[in-house]
């Protein structure tokens, strides 16, 4: 069974950011991302984190949704911050803590309020310019897509894998879930490549003719 992930799940909604087109909520994400990063001390990130999740919630993200969305970063950030408390004190630990959950609560946000179509539509008309230095945008496009939808299989991926060696009684073996999981996943990206061959989609023109 497909898990639900927080990222890259839309939220219908009628709030002022579901109205928002991509591009200032695109812009937004990047500004309070270099603001966050640059910001010395952990209380403005703590900040930002609490002001993300009154907001994921105002647009209608569930708190289940908003665990799905932080779940994947969860072990990551154990070690990470019980690294930093070890080598540089509680508050630079909290202050990555804070920092990095608030840019997930933040991008999570955006997926929520921004349907998929709408965000590749922007990405191919934001690149159109390009097209004179070789740019396909719509390549760009299809490649955030397959990069959007990559990411919640490769979690099912890894969480069937974990279910999988759990039920042998091997669910503290890493090699009974992480060689599986990364057969899988070599498995998956063959697939997708071959469907993408099969529809003719990226193929070099100049071997066409």
């Amino acid at each position: 069974m497909r898990r639900s992930l927080g990222l890259g799940l839309y939220v219908p909604g009628d709030t002022v950011l579901h109205r928002l087109s991509p591009g200032p909520k695109l812009l937004g994400l990047l500004v309070l991302s270099i603001g966050v990063v640059a910001a010395r001390g952990p209380w403005l990130p703590v900040g930002v984190f609490v002001v993300a999740i009154a907001t994921a919630r105002w647009v209608g993200m569930s708190p289940r949704t908003l665990a799905a969305a932080l779940r994947p970063v969860a072990i990551v950030m154990v070690v990470a911050v019980g690294f930093q408390w070890w080598m540089n004190g509680w508050q630079l630990a909290l202050e990555v803590f804070a920092t990095v959950l608030a840019l997930v609560v933040a991008a999570a946000i955006l997926t929520a309020t921004t349907p998929t179509d709408e965000m590749l539509d922007s990405i191919v008309r934001w690149l159109g310019p390009f097209r004179r230095f070789g740019v396909n945008p719509e390549v760009v496009a299809l490649a955030f897509s397959l990069v959007m939808t990559s990411i919640p299989t490769l979690f099912t991926i890894f969480g069937e894998t974990r279910d999988a060696a759990n039920a042998r009684g091997l669910g503290r073996s890493p090699k009974a879930t992480l060689t599986p999981a990364a057969i899988r996943v070599v498995a998956h990206a063959y697939a997708t490549g071959d469907a993408l061959h099969a529809r003719g989609i990226l193929d070099d023109p100049d071997e066409c003719d």
